[in-house]
Protein backbone atom coordinates (compact mmCIF):
# COMPACT_ATOMS: atom_id res chain seq x y z
CA UNK A 1 0.00 0.00 0.00
CA UNK A 2 1.37 3.24 -0.98
CA UNK A 3 2.10 5.27 2.16
CA UNK A 4 0.06 8.26 1.21
CA UNK A 5 -2.65 5.89 0.40
CA UNK A 6 -2.42 4.19 4.13
CA UNK A 7 -2.58 7.43 5.54
CA UNK A 8 -5.67 8.45 4.10
CA UNK A 9 -7.59 5.50 4.68
CA UNK A 10 -6.33 5.31 8.69
CA UNK A 11 -7.30 8.81 8.81
CA UNK A 12 -10.89 8.18 7.32
CA UNK A 13 -11.35 5.41 9.43
CA UNK A 14 -10.20 7.63 12.55
CA UNK A 15 -12.79 9.91 11.65
CA UNK A 16 -15.23 8.43 10.21
CA UNK A 17 -15.89 4.71 12.64
CA UNK A 18 -15.88 5.40 16.27
CA UNK A 19 -14.76 2.54 18.25
CA UNK A 20 -17.37 0.18 20.25
CA UNK A 21 -20.34 2.15 18.06
CA UNK A 22 -21.81 -0.62 16.41
CA UNK A 23 -26.08 -0.75 16.29
CA UNK A 24 -27.92 -3.94 17.23
CA UNK A 25 -29.49 -3.41 14.02
CA UNK A 26 -26.21 -4.10 11.64
CA UNK A 27 -24.20 -6.49 11.89
CA UNK A 28 -20.59 -6.30 12.16
CA UNK A 29 -19.86 -7.83 8.36
CA UNK A 30 -22.43 -5.82 6.55
CA UNK A 31 -21.02 -2.69 8.51
CA UNK A 32 -17.42 -3.08 7.45
CA UNK A 33 -18.95 -4.23 3.97
CA UNK A 34 -20.44 -0.78 3.25
CA UNK A 35 -17.88 0.88 5.16
CA UNK A 36 -15.08 -0.37 2.75
CA UNK A 37 -17.24 0.24 -0.08
CA UNK A 38 -17.63 4.02 1.23
CA UNK A 39 -14.41 4.40 2.01
CA UNK A 40 -13.01 3.06 -1.57
CA UNK A 41 -15.63 5.39 -3.38
CA UNK A 42 -14.15 8.35 -1.12
CA UNK A 43 -10.76 7.59 -2.36
CA UNK A 44 -12.11 7.95 -5.94
CA UNK A 45 -13.26 11.16 -5.07
CA UNK A 46 -10.06 12.00 -3.43
CA UNK A 47 -7.90 11.58 -6.43
CA UNK A 48 -6.69 8.01 -6.30
CA UNK A 49 -5.85 6.00 -9.10
CA UNK A 50 -8.33 2.97 -9.94
CA UNK A 51 -4.97 1.27 -10.15
CA UNK A 52 -3.74 2.22 -6.39
CA UNK A 53 -7.40 1.34 -4.84
CA UNK A 54 -7.84 -2.21 -6.72
CA UNK A 55 -4.18 -3.40 -5.68
CA UNK A 56 -5.34 -2.33 -2.19
CA UNK A 57 -8.53 -2.95 -2.00
CA UNK A 58 -8.48 -6.50 0.18
CA UNK A 59 -6.12 -4.66 2.71
CA UNK A 60 -8.38 -1.78 3.05
CA UNK A 61 -11.34 -4.10 4.19
CA UNK A 62 -9.24 -5.74 6.72
CA UNK A 63 -8.74 -2.48 8.42
CA UNK A 64 -12.16 -1.30 8.09
CA UNK A 65 -13.27 -5.24 9.61
CA UNK A 66 -10.39 -4.76 12.25
CA UNK A 67 -11.78 -0.77 13.09
CA UNK A 68 -15.47 -2.23 12.74
CA UNK A 69 -14.39 -4.81 15.12
CA UNK A 70 -12.93 -3.06 17.89
CA UNK A 71 -14.97 -3.00 21.37
CA UNK A 72 -13.14 -0.48 22.85
CA UNK A 73 -15.08 1.89 24.76
CA UNK A 74 -15.03 5.69 23.92
CA UNK A 75 -16.48 8.04 26.69
CA UNK A 76 -17.46 10.95 23.99
CA UNK A 77 -18.66 12.91 27.13
CA UNK A 78 -15.86 12.75 29.35
CA UNK A 79 -13.83 13.43 25.98
CA UNK A 80 -15.51 16.60 26.10
CA UNK A 81 -15.39 17.77 29.70
CA UNK A 82 -11.48 16.65 29.71
CA UNK A 83 -10.78 18.79 26.76
CA UNK A 84 -13.29 21.98 28.04
CA UNK A 85 -10.91 21.63 31.43
CA UNK A 86 -7.89 21.70 29.49
CA UNK A 87 -8.51 24.94 28.12
CA UNK A 88 -9.78 26.48 31.00
CA UNK A 89 -6.35 25.07 32.71
CA UNK A 90 -4.35 26.65 30.30
CA UNK A 91 -1.99 24.12 31.13
CA UNK A 92 -3.44 20.83 28.71
CA UNK A 93 -3.71 18.63 32.28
Amino acid sequence: MSARFQRWVKEWIDENILPGANSDIETNEKKAARLTDKVLAEAVAAGFSKFEIDGERKRVGIMVQTAVADTTDFDVDAYHLKSQLAQENEDGD
